[in-house]
């Protein structure tokens, strides 16, 4: 069930003396974040605030990731598993979750690749909002649609020519660059990689 559902009371928090396990997975990529605690009065402060809070068991007190070092985790959902003793909590990092400094207070190493999709994605679209000078992305985005456009149609005739002619490193610099650019058209269409990756399981749901 997603956060605005969630109903506390219905929630088993006998099994852990009042308080519950939740697990924090990055909304967009799915990696891992962190593990932390939630009584009913931080889950309750996180869906208030929308900034997920967690009790501390060493402080005895609630505590709000990033109220320190400003790498708030924003909540974009909450759900529960089918014994309603675990929830699994997505969010939007502002910074890296670990004190360390890494993605994850796992390492990056549990970072899927295929996860750095939506990292890009990310990426993408604040470069949209911000136009930082002297980055290639805002030279793209102040260029036009067409030029982008243009671009797009290059990387996918370079691609196509290092399939047939060239090797598989090659093929590979290729591909990620027609990504690049490809993820650089849709947001200056007001579109993403993830309503692309929406597309490709409604028709996969749909065979």
């Amino acid at each position: 069930m997603s956060d605005s559902s969630i109903d506390a009371g219905q929630l088993d928090w006998a099994k852990g003396d009042g308080l519950l396990p939740a697990i924090v997975q990055h909304w967009q990529s799915g990696e891992v974040l962190m593990l932390g605690y939630m009584n009913a009065e931080a889950l309750a402060e996180t869906q208030r605030s929308g900034h997920v809070t967690f009790h501390s068991r060493s402080k005895n007190r609630l505590w709000t990731k990033g109220e320190s070092s400003g790498h708030v985790l924003q909540l974009k959902s909450i759900r529960v598993d089918c014994d309603a003793d675990t929830l699994l909590v997505q969010a939007d990092p502002h910074g890296p979750t670990c004190h360390t400094g890494t993605s994850s207070c796992f390492g990056n190493a549990v970072r899927s690749p295929l996860g750095f999709l939506a990292e890009l994605d990310t990426l993408v679209a604040q470069r949209h909002a911000d136009r930082p000078e002297g980055s290639y992305t805002t030279s793209l985005f102040e260029g036009g649609i067409r030029r982008m456009a243009q671009k797009v149609g290059e990387e996918g005739v370079e691609t196509a020519l290092a399939a047939v002619a060239q090797d598989d490193a090659e093929l590979l610099g290729e591909a990620a660059d027609l990504i690049f650019h490809l993820t650089v058209v849709l947001r200056a269409r007001g579109l993403s990689l993830g309503d692309v990756a929406g597309l490709l399981a409604e028709r996969h749901a749909a065979r």
